[in-house]
C-alpha cells in the first residue's frame, strides 16, 4: 500500500538537490561564519550565496534578507521588534483573528505590555478587507500585521490593497505579513509591495526545519527581542546555522524557478480531489474558497459534518494517507480550529474538517489513490455514526 502525503502546509520533505547541499555545508562547510580564516571566510561565503538566493526568490536586495530559525521567530521578531520601537508614541497593533497562533501569542503579549490590539472579524472564507483595515486605524496605531496566505484554509489575504490603503492613511504605520504559506506558491517581489516586512520559513518549500527568514524594508528599525552578538544585524544573535540556512537558499532557488508550473499543478490537482470528494460525498462542505484567485494552490479546507476530524485522520493514516486537521503548531491541543470557529461554522462542521495540502512534488496518481481512500474512509465511518 503507497503512502500519500498531503499534510505539506506543515512540513514538507527535503529534496535531493537541498540534501545535496546541505550535505556539503555539514561536511566541508563547518567554519563559523564569523571566523577570520580560510574556513570561516568559506561558511560565510555559503550564508552570503542563500541569502542571495532568498532574496532573488522575493526581488529582494540581499542586505534586508535577515535569517532566524522559522517563521514563528520571524514573526515574533517583525512584531515585537516593531511595536517596541514604536511604544513611546504608537501602542496600536492590528492583526486579524485567523491569523497563526505565532501571531496572536505575541499580541497578546504585546497586550501585557499595554499595547492595544484589534483583531479583526473575517467573512465566511477568513477574508479581511481593505475597508475594514483602514476604519480600524487610530492615530496610535503602529503596526498592521495579516497573513498573505491562511494555513488552514489557503485564503489569500489581498495584502497589495490592504498595505496600499493603511499607506494613503498614514505613511508611517508598518505593514508586516506572514509570508509563510505564500512563499513557492505565490508571485513575490517586495519592489511591488507597499509593505515593510515579511515572514518565512524553509520547511514549506521542501527545505529543512528550524530556519527561517525575515524581510525588513530599508529603514525600518526594529528592537531585537534577544541580547548578544552581532549576527544578522544585531537581530538574531548567536552563530548562523549554516547548513540550514545553505539549505534554505537551495531550496529558495528551485521554488522560484518552478513556482509558474508547480502553482499551476498544484491548483488543478486540489481541485481534481475537491471534484472527486464532492462527487462521492455531496454532503461534504467546502472552506476554502472556490475562486482560484482568492486562494493559495495547495490548501483545500473541507468539512465532513457529524464526523470527527481527529478521527477521520487516524483512519486515513492507517490507509496510508496523511492529512491534518488544520495547523500543526496547534492540532495536538484539544478544542476547535480558532480559524474555523472564527469563520462562524457550527461546532458540527469545524469538528469535521480536515485539510489536505500539497506540494510541488503532489503527483496525479497521488490525488486518485487520495481521492478513493479519503471517500472510502469517509462513507464508512458515515454509515457507522449513523447507524
Amino acid at each position: 500500500m503507497g503512502e500519500v502525503y498531503l499534510d505539506n502546509a506543515a512540513t514538507t520533505p527535503l529534496v535531493p538537490a537541498v540534501v545535496e547541499r546541505m550535505m556539503d555545508a555539514l561536511t566541508r562547510v563547518y567554519g563559523n561564519p564569523s571566523s577570520v580564516h580560510t574556513k570561516g571566510i568559506e561558511a560565510e561565503r555559503a550564508v552570503s550565496a542563500a541569502r542571495r538566493q532568498v532574496a532573488h526568490a522575493l526581488g529582494a536586495d540581499p542586505d534586508d534578507v535577515v535569517f532566524t530559525s522559522g517563521g514563528t521567530e520571524s514573526n515574533g521578531l517583525a512584531i515585537l521588534g516593531a511595536a517596541r520601537a514604536r511604544a513611546r508614541r504608537r501602542r496600536h497593533i492590528i492583526t486579524g483573528s485567523t491569523e497563526h497562533s505565532s501571531v496572536l501569542n505575541v499580541c497578546r503579549l504585546l497586550e501585557g505590555e499595554g499595547f492595544a490590539v484589534t483583531y479583526l472579524p473575517v467573512d465566511r472564507y477568513g477574508r479581511v478587507t481593505p475597508e475594514q483595515v483602514v476604519a480600524s486605524l487610530r492615530e496610535d496605531t503602529a503596526l498592521v500585521s495579516l497573513m498573505w496566505v491562511n494555513n488552514e484554509l489557503g485564503t489569500v489575504h489581498p495584502v497589495a490593497d490592504i498595505a496600499r490603503a493603511v499607506k494613503e492613511r498614514d505613511p508611517d504605520i508598518l505593514v508586516h505579513v506572514d509570508g509563510v504559506q505564500a512563499l513557492g506558491k505565490l508571485p513575490i517581489n517586495v519592489r511591488e509591495l507597499p509593505i515593510d516586512l515579511l515572514s518565512l520559513s524553509a520547511h514549506k518549500i521542501h527545505g529543512p526545519k528550524g530556519v527561517g527568514a525575515l524581510w525588513i524594508r530599508p529603514g525600518v528599525r526594529l528592537v531585537s527581542p534577544l541580547g548578544g552578538g552581532s549576527q544578522e544585524r544585531g537581530l538574531r544573535p548567536g552563530t548562523e546555522n549554516v547548513p540550514g540556512i545553505v539549505g534554505f537558499g537551495a531550496a529558495a532557488e528551485l521554488a522560484a524557478e518552478h513556482l509558474a508550473e508547480a502553482s499551476a499543478r498544484m491548483s488543478r490537482l486540489r481541485e481534481r480531489l475537491w471534484e472527486a470528494i464532492h462527487r462521492a460525498v455531496p454532503w461534504a462542505v467546502r472552506n476554502t474558497p472556490a475562486d482560484p484567485s482568492q486562494c493559495a494552490p495547495h490548501i483545500l479546507n473541507v468539512s465532513f459534518p457529524g464526523l470527527k476530524g481527529e478521527v477521520l485522520v487516524h483512519s486515513l493514516a492507517e490507509t496510508g494517507v496523511y492529512v491534518s486537521t488544520g495547523s500543526a503548531c496547534s492540532s495536538r491541543r484539544a478544542g476547535l480550529s480558532h480559524v474555523l470557529t472564527a469563520l462562524g461554522l457550527s461546532e458540527e462542521v469545524a469538528g469535521g474538517a480536515l485539510r489536505f495540502s500539497l506540494s510541488a512534488q503532489t503527483t496525479e496518481a497521488d490525488i486518485e489513490t487520495a481521492a478513493e481512500r479519503i471517500c472510502a474512509v469517509v462513507l464508512e465511518l458515515a454509515e457507522l455514526v449513523r447507524g
